[in-house]
């Protein structure tokens, strides 16, 4: 009877499974409390986060400090070339209105008793003149010309007489002339022929009609100077404007 026991005991036990089964033991898993699993759950959300918001914040503020700091070497690039000025409030017998913030400028006028001139005047334009066979148009080939309008009106009257001109550094072109409504144009008006195809002594006496009321190339060639100007001063403003908005805080 001892041996049998002793035989038993001593016995190696065999499994039921062979040696290369893909069978694995059970491991019973203890699962945690609900006040564990709520610490547990806590730990996992906000841990992690909390450094990663501090780093983007870091990341945002530094970009936009870089941003603010190449906006500032702007400014003061353009301001280092030259000084921001303001527009003179006259020339001659025109008032200006420099119109802060909008890409035009006006001038006004009395001529006689009875007319009123209203000029609007655009920033500068590129012209590009025309390619040659074989050549290749470079920066110093482009001119710079600026975009003007002149209405005259005249009184208990409601036409206008508008011109449509390029202005140059050193000349005024006119584009355009017609005859338009104080409230506008309705439709597709009749607005004449291009004035190079009007008879050259007309062209010649709508010049001098100008020039008799100041618009002349003495005008051309402040314009552009004050264009200049206006063109340096609405960048800055624009570049103010940026910054400001890029370092306002929520």
């Amino acid at each position: 009877m001892f041996l049998r026991l002793v035989s038993r005991v001593g016995r190696r036990q065999t499994s039921f499974f062979p040696p290369h089964s893909a069978y694995r033991p059970i491991t019973l898993i203890q699962h945690p409390s609900a006040h564990e699993s709520s610490i547990e759950n806590n730990y996992i959300d906000y841990v992690p986060q909390q450094p990663r918001r501090y780093v983007s914040l870091m990341r945002k503020s530094a970009f936009e400090d870089r941003i603010r700091r190449l906006i500032r070497n702007d400014i003061q690039y353009e301001l280092d070339r030259s000084p921001r000025t303001q527009l003179v409030p006259k020339f001659k017998s025109f008032a200006i209105d420099e119109r802060p913030g909008e890409q035009w400028i006006r001038l006004n006028k009395k001529f006689g008793e009875d007319e009123e001139i209203k000029v609007e005047v655009t920033m500068f334009r590129v012209s590009t003149p025309p390619a040659k066979d074989g050549s290749i148009t470079t920066e110093n080939d482009l001119e710079l010309y600026i975009s003007m309008v002149i209405d005259i009106f005249k009184d208990e009257e409601n036409d206008i007489l508008e011109f449509v001109c390029n202005v140059w550094p050193d000349s005024i072109e006119i584009d355009k002339v017609f005859m338009r409504d104080q409230d506008g144009m309705a439709g597709k008006p009749y607005l004449g022929p291009p004035f190079n195809d009007l008879d050259d002594e007309l062209q010649t006496s709508l010049y001098d009609f100008l020039e008799i009321r100041g618009i002349n190339d003495e005008l051309a060639l402040f314009l552009h100077k004050c264009m200049q100007h206006k063109s340096k001063n609405e960048y800055i403003r624009w570049m103010e404007s940026l910054e400001s908005f890029v370092a306002r805080k929520k």
